[in-house]
């Protein structure tokens, strides 16, 4: 049976992966002005680390096998009117490329809905293949 439905369970693999690293993204965004003191760590952006599930041995797909972490320095800018800037006006954000993420969004993006469509055509091909057996 697991050969039977291969290709809607490797596609279902990659779906979740696409789908953490939107999410993964969109965290990215939304934490990306967020101002911190220098006496802590900045935001640290998350990047998901996708790994091959039985590599070359068929079937497989694929999982997530990690996530690495921004730089916890992020940079300083000179802000000497927000009210957790340090003595000398600095306070901390993460080191996090809007441009870069939005690439990543557009990548995550196209690879979920590519994964969506295998899944929908192998069920068109299922039914097709048990209306045949029918008649």
């Amino acid at each position: 049976m697991t050969q039977l439905f291969g290709a809607i369970g490797i596609a279902g693999t990659g779906v979740t992966v696409y789908r953490k690293w939107l999410d993964a993204v969109s965290d990215n965004i939304a934490n990306m002005n967020d101002a911190k003191p220098t006496s802590g760590s900045a935001f640290q952006a998350r990047y998901v680390i996708a790994q091959a599930v039985h590599y070359g041995q068929g079937g497989g797909g694929v999982e997530v096998g990690g996530a690495a972490l921004g730089d916890p320095n992020g940079r300083l800018v000179y802000e000497p009117t927000n009210p957790i800037a340090d003595e000398n006006g600095y306070v901390r954000y993460p080191d996090i490329d809007l441009g870069s993420q939005m690439s990543q969004m557009i990548m995550a993006q196209r690879g979920y809905e590519a994964n969506l469509s295998v899944v929908d055509r192998a069920k068109d091909a299922y039914e097709a293949a048990l209306n045949i057996g029918k008649g």
